[in-house]
């Protein structure tokens, strides 16, 4: 019962935060909501790949080639088929595939 309680919870808090804007902002976004609209997605994209990086290490094997494949194939994907879903879904079987042989 607590579990359903606390997820129930969780769940309309975040239904909250996800319509808040619409309803606080119904009549006209202030330019700085716009431009952190913009920049803020791929700000936190390139901070989630420094995240993910940041363990590898060059000096003892693997040398960080699975990820640096994996990487490659995340971006090849992404410009060839222009869809976020299938680079990254593409980027972790490749990378999941290399960890295991």
């Amino acid at each position: 019962m607590k579990s359903a309680a606390l997820i129930a919870t969780m769940s309309i808090v975040t239904i909250l935060l996800r319509f808040l804007p619409f309803v606080v902002f119904r009549k006209h976004t202030p330019e700085y909501i716009s431009y952190l609209g913009r920049v803020l997605p791929p700000a936190i994209i390139a901070m989630l790949v420094v995240y993910c990086l940041k363990d590898i290490s060059l000096a003892a094997s693997p040398f960080g080639i699975p990820e640096l494949i994996a990487v490659a194939v995340v971006v090849g994907t992404q410009v060839w088929k222009r869809n976020s879903l299938i680079s990254i879904l593409t980027g972790t079987v490749v990378y999941m595939v290399w960890v295991q042989i």
